[in-house]
C-alpha cells in the first residue's frame, strides 16, 4: 500500500465518522453512516436515491431512513442492538444512536472494580460510558478517537451521563497518548479493522497494557479462506469488510506482538465469509 493511498484511506475514515457524528447531532443537516451501513459505500450509491442517507443494498443496512428521521440506523449486526436489554438504560440518547460496532466487547471484556479501560476509537463513547459503570468510582475508563466530531460527541454525552471516572483523548490507535503500562484491559469495537497499519496497533496496545493485562476485542475477522481480493469485493474499506484481517492474520499478528493465550471466535455473518468475532489475549506476566 502506498504512502499515499494510506493517507487517503485515514482521510476516508475520519470524514466518514466525523459525517456519522455530525449527523446525531444534527440529524437533519447531515447524512452519513459508518460500519453499520456499509451500504453507503460510494457518493452514486447515495445520490440514487436522494431520499435516504443509504441505499438498502447492504446485508448489513436496515433499509433506508428519510432526513430527520432517527439517525444511523442499522441492522442487528451493527450498532445499538447487540447491546443486552437494559444494559444501556441510563445513557444519553445520542451515545446509542452513535454506536457503529459489531458486538458487544464489554461483554467479552469482564471488567472489574478499579481497572483502567481503554477503548479504541471509542466514537459517541458507549463503550466508554459502559466501561465506566462497570469499573465504579475507583477505576477509569478511557476513549481514543482521531475524529474531532466524535470526541466532541463522546464528552457532551459523558457530561450528560454526569460519568466522572471518564476521559476520551484524540489520537490514532496506531500511535496511542498513553505512557507504557497502564492500563489494565483493552476493548474496542469495530475498529481495528479500519487500521492501515494493524501490526502498530496491536504492538500499540501489547505496550500501553500492564503485564497480565487482557484485551476483549469485537472486531470483522475474515474466514482464512478470503484472499484480500475476495475482501475488497465483499465491501468497502470504510464498511469494515475490505480492510479486515482472517483470523490466521489475527491470530499471526497478536503472536507477533508478544500476545499469549489468543483466540478469535466467529459470532455472526455479516457478508459472505465476513463475521463480527471476538478477539481475546493476554499480555504475559514476565
Amino acid at each position: 500500500m502506498s504512502d499515499e493511498t494510506t493517507a487517503d484511506l485515514v482521510e476516508l475514515v475520519r470524514t466518514r465518522y466525523a459525517e456519522a457524528a455530525r449527523r446525531v447531532l444534527n440529524p437533519r443537516a447531515e447524512s452519513g453512516c459508518g460500519c453499520g451501513s456499509s451500504c453507503c459505500e460510494t457518493e452514486a450509491a447515495a445520490a440514487a436515491d436522494d431520499t435516504s442517507g443509504c441505499c438498502d443494498t447492504s446485508s448489513c443496512c436496515s433499509g433506508k431512513h428519510a432526513p430527520g428521521s432517527a439517525p444511523l440506523e442499522t441492522a442487528d449486526c451493527f450498532g445499538g442492538p447487540l447491546y443486552g436489554e437494559g444494559e444501556t438504560d441510563g445513557l444519553p440518547e445520542e451515545a446509542v444512536l452513535a454506536s457503529l460496532g459489531c458486538g458487544n466487547p464489554l461483554a467479552v471484556a469482564d471488567l472489574h472494580s478499579g481497572e483502567r479501560v481503554l477503548d479504541l476509537g471509542s466514537g459517541g463513547g458507549i463503550d466508554v460510558l459502559l466501561s465506566a459503570r462497570r469499573v465504579g468510582p475507583s477505576g477509569f475508563a478511557y476513549g481514543v478517537d482521531m475524529t474531532d466530531d466524535m470526541l466532541n460527541l463522546a464528552r457532551q454525552n459523558a457530561a450528560r451521563a454526569g460519568a466522572q471516572n471518564a476521559e476520551f483523548r484524540k489520537g490514532q490507535i496506531e500511535h496511542l497518548p498513553f505512557s507504557d503500562a497502564s492500563i489494565d484491559v483493552v476493548i474496542s469495537n469495530c475498529v481495528i479493522n479500519l487500521s492501515v497499519d494493524k501490526p502498530a496497533v496491536l504492538a500499540e496496545v501489547f505496550r500501553v497494557l500492564v503485564p497480565g493485562g487482557r484485551i476483549g476485542i469485537s472486531d470483522v475477522v475474515a474466514a482464512d479462506h478470503l484472499a484480500a481480493a475476495d475482501r475488497a469485493a465483499a465491501g468497502s474499506y470504510v464498511g469494515c469488510i475490505a480492510g479486515a484481517l482472517s483470523r490466521a492474520e489475527y491470530l499471526d499478528g497478536l503472536t507477533a506482538a508478544g500476545f499469549a493465550d489468543s483466540s478469535v471466535a466467529f459470532t455472526t455473518e455479516v457478508a459472505p465469509g465476513m463475521h463480527s468475532a471476538i478477539i481475546r489475549a493476554v499480555k504475559p506476566i514476565r
